[in-house]
Parts: C-alpha cells; sequence; structure tokens
C-alpha cells in the first residue's frame, strides 16, 4: 500500500462550548467551497499568484504560499479534485489558523506530489481526521484544533527550475458538516419561545415550522454565540408577491429584531440575479448584499449560515452569496445592522408584514468551540 507524506503540526487547545437543545444528530448538506468563478471565500497568503482559469481554481506561478477559506470549519466531511504539474509540490491544509506559517499552527497538511490528479476524501471529527487520496488511506495525520480553515498549499523548486514552474488546478472542493444537533423537532415549539404582542402566527404543520399573516418573531431558548447553522427554508409567495423574511442570530433574548440578520427576499433586478432587491436572500441585511439570488418563491431552499467570532458567511443551495468580517465598533443594543455583534444571542426566525406566509424545516446547529 502506497503511503503519502504528511506534514503534522504543534496544538492550539480549544474548549467546547455549551450544547443547547438537540433532537438527534446528523449528517449536513454539502457547500462549495470553490464556486467554479472566483476567488470569493478565500484569503491568499505569501507568493502566488492565484486565478479561475475555464472554471478551475489555478496556481501557476510564485515562490510559495496558501490559499485559505475565510471560514473555519470543526467536523466536517471534506471532497475534491486536484492536480499537481511541472516542478514542485502542493497540498491541502486542514484546520488552520490564518495566523502563522501552517508548519506550527496545529493543524496538519496532506502533500500531494506533482504529475498526479487527486480524488481527495477527509473526515475530520474531533482530533480525529482520515484521509484518501485516490481511495488509499493517508498515514500519519495528526490534529489538535477542534476548528480551523481549509487551506490549498502551493510550493515551487529552487529558481533555476522556474521554466517548469508546478502548476495546481482545483476543479472541486467541497465540504459536509458533520455533528449537527437538531433544534427543531418538526412536532411541536420545544426550544422556541415566541415574543407576545405581535400579529405573527406560528404553527407546525405537516413537520414545517411555519409563520403567516404579519409582524413577529419565534426565538430559539438557547443561545448560541460560534456555530454553523443549516436550514431548509420556503417562500410561499409568487412572482408579483415576493415575500420578505429573515433568520436573525446573535439576537438579544426576547428583544424584537436585533442581532445579525440574514434576509430571505428571492427578488432581483430583471434577469440580473446578481443585482438583488433589498440586500437579497443571503444577504447580511443592511451590511452586504448577497452577491446573486440563487433560490425562487414556492421553492425549498437550503441556508447555511457560519458565525465565527467577527466572521460570518451565507451559502444557499451550496453556493456562497455573501462573506463578513464586522470590524466596526460594538453595537451597544446588538443591533448588527449598525454595528459589531460579539455576544451569544438567539437565532430567531421573522415574520416581516400581513403577506407573511413561510415554511421552514431540518433546522441544525453545530456550535464551534470557544478559543
Amino acid at each position: 500500500m502506497r503511503k503519502y507524506f504528511v506534514l503534522s503540526v504543534t496544538a492550539i487547545v480549544f474548549t467546547f462550548a455549551l450544547s443547547g437543545f438537540a433532537q438527534g444528530v446528523a449528517e449536513g448538506k454539502w457547500i462549495n467551497l470553490f464556486d467554479g468563478e472566483s476567488l470569493f471565500g478565500w484569503i491568499p497568503f505569501g507568493d502566488v499568484d492565484w486565478s479561475v482559469v475555464d472554471g478551475v481554481l489555478t496556481a501557476t506561478k510564485g515562490g510559495g504560499g496558501c490559499l485559505a477559506t475565510t471560514c473555519a470549519f470543526k467536523d466536517f466531511e471534506l471532497a475534491g479534485k486536484i492536480r499537481v504539474s511541472g516542478n514542485g509540490n502542493a497540498g491541502l491544509a486542514l484546520r488552520i489558523p490564518l495566523e502563522g506559517h501552517y508548519t506550527e499552527n496545529g493543524g496538519c497538511a496532506i502533500i500531494l506530489q506533482a504529475g498526479k490528479e487527486y480524488d481527495v476524501s477527509v473526515k475530520a471529527i474531533g482530533n480525529d481526521i482520515k484521509a484518501t487520496l485516490n481511495g488509499e488511506p493517508v498515514e500519519g495525520l495528526s490534529v489538535k484544533n477542534l476548528k480551523g480553515h481549509i487551506g490549498i498549499l502551493y510550493h515551487r523548486y529552487h529558481e533555476k527550475n522556474k521554466d517548469r514552474r508546478a502548476k495546481v488546478e482545483v476543479s472541486e472542493l467541497k465540504l459536509k458538516p458533520l455533528n449537527l444537533k437538531s433544534i427543531f423537532n418538526g412536532k411541536d415549539l420545544s426550544g422556541w419561545e415566541i415574543i407576545p404582542g405581535h400579529k405573527s402566527v406560528f404553527t407546525v404543520e405537516d413537520g414545517n415550522l411555519t409563520i403567516r399573516n404579519g409582524v413577529g418573531q419565534i426565538e430559539t431558548t438557547a443561545l448560541y454565540k460560534d456555530f454553523l447553522l443549516q436550514i431548509d427554508i420556503k417562500c410561499n409567495g409568487d412572482e408579483k408577491n415576493r415575500l420578505n423574511s429573515g433568520v436573525f442570530f446573535r439576537g438579544p433574548k426576547g428583544v424584537f429584531w436585533k442581532g445579525y440578520e440574514s434576509q430571505i427576499k428571492n427578488q432581483w433586478i430583471g434577469d440580473d440575479r446578481t443585482k438583488p432587491v433589498d440586500f437579497g436572500t443571503g444577504g447580511i441585511y443592511g451590511v452586504q448584499e448577497a452577491r446573486k439570488v440563487v433560490p425562487n418563491e414556492r421553492e425549498w431552499f437550503t441556508k447555511t449560515i457560519i458565525c465565527d467570532r467577527n466572521h460570518m458567511a451565507v451559502w444557499v443551495n451550496g453556493y456562497l452569496v455573501s462573506d463578513l468580517y464586522d470590524f466596526r465598533p460594538v453595537h451597544p443594543e446588538g443591533d448588527g445592522k449598525n454595528g459589531y455583534v460579539p455576544s451569544a444571542g438567539t437565532i430567531h426566525l421573522q415574520g416581516h408584514d400581513e403577506k407573511t406566509d413561510l415554511s421552514f424545516k431540518d433546522i441544525w446547529v453545530q456550535e464551534y468551540p470557544s478559543e
């Protein structure tokens, strides 16, 4: 059996955050780390030119460096297709912070040699990392970080070989979160509280949490600070009546429409989905527009939200639509539209107006460890 070379590195120790209400544990749905179009959701480090060529994430020149995801991930399954050619090598780094060199920051890296195409598969649960390259197991992986970023490493050999530069090509890289806990049981509103005095009607119908009839808010009894959330949503409007709602997070408990809002609004200007109306579905309301409105009315779609310290990102049907580092001053009332909200808070769902008619199901959370 072939053994692949692995770099293992020193540790940064994390402690687990408290878990909230749960009704089981499950695998999540896939999200794309590379969208086939751009470097959106990635941060380059070092001396490497990264670009997208014919739908492939490519590096062809530079002394060396790393392209890292803006998001950190906890437990996950990862799948990718990577090709390395020329004179040099590459790697796939796992659970790395953005500070420091990847060999010293607590994650690990699988080295990929030149002249090969790789189908990469990784499963990371707690401190246990298992991986295969083209179906063959990678040995010697060791990681102590409980969350971290995904990185693509590029390294070419000495300057005398510059006419045979290494070339790294990534045609696919996707991730599925693991060990998510349900926060909606599909039977009743256990684990949720309705803020009284408003018009929204909240019911459970056919396993779905429905919101109708007017302004309102239903929120989790538990508080969440750093987490990954996946939730299925359907807006029961139409082309002439596109509905408005939101998934709020880090909201002060019992306070109406505060925290950050991940917008729900399946509307765009003309025929151009890259021009959202009112920030668009997946936009961070009042702060960052969605770069594309993915879903339609009367169709179920999956929203994936990551909130980790001052970073947040939202995928819709696996496509990354917003990605934000919040460097604003802290807002004293927890209003994410007007300032940074650092504290744990509720996850809550919005009844927006008298036309509100939305359904939610499969609401799952993976809480992130605190540093």
